[in-house]
């Protein structure tokens, strides 16, 4: 099952993120997320957060009627995203992409990213979406197949500490047994040779950044 979660942050091109959506795909919005949902003309399947982010009328819009609303008390540990990522996992979601969750406010866009890290041990497969741009995760004894083009910009950033015995194909500046050290940039700013590209890794966590070229009449 994957799981499609809207975020309240901005949505830089709309249009490309719609074309990403299946339509089996389950919508969840996370609070003031719906109104990202609501921006596409889609229906979310559940409503979830303390609802301080998102206005009376749009809760009893015509196309909400059958969505669950699971609300929140305001005060409370943890983000409106992470309690909606929290009920995909619970409900038996094996992919989350998330939409609307990078943007303008800092604080917000790193803990986002890094909310990803906290699946680990639940084995669900996460992936922040905006426009042309993707942010996965690599775990310690996969590998990840990116699909793309020629040119498409490949970073990989370590979390929790150095990322160790990385295997990388497809790539202009390929590593094999590498390591890439925590803090330092290395990593960045890698292109695609081709329409397909690996990253494996051994140990560590590495966070896989995919930015697609666009065609010129795109952006």
């Amino acid at each position: 099952m994957r799981a499609v979660l809207f975020a309240n942050g901005r949505m830089s091109q709309p249009a490309l993120d719609r074309a990403q959506l299946r339509q089996d795909d389950w919508i969840i919005a996370a609070d003031g997320g719906l109104r990202n949902c609501m921006a596409l003309g889609l229906k979310p399947a559940a409503v979830i957060g303390d609802f301080d982010s998102v206005e009376e009328e749009n809760l009893q819009a015509p196309q909400l009627s059958g969505a669950l609303l699971i609300r929140h008390p305001a005060r409370k540990d943890e983000t409106d995203l992470e309690l909606a990522v929290i009920h995909a996992v619970r409900q038996g979601a094996q992919e989350i992409v998330v939409l609307g969750a990078l943007g303008e406010r800092w604080d917000q866009t790193l803990a986002n990213v890094l909310l990803m890290a906290g699946l680990e041990a639940q084995g669900a497969d996460m992936r922040l979406l905006d426009g042309p741009q993707e942010i996965r995760l690599v775990r310690a004894g996969q590998t990840l197949a990116v699909e793309g083009q020629a040119g498409d910009t490949l970073s990989l950033i370590p979390l929790k500490g150095d990322a160790r015995g990385i295997d990388t194909s497809g790539l202009e500046y390929p590593l094999e047994r590498g390591t890439l050290r925590f803090g330092a940039t290395r990593g960045l700013s890698n292109t695609l040779v081709g329409h397909s590209a690996t990253v494996r890794l051994e140990k560590g966590l590495l966070a896989c950044i995919h930015i697609r070229s666009l065609p010129t009449n795109a952006r």
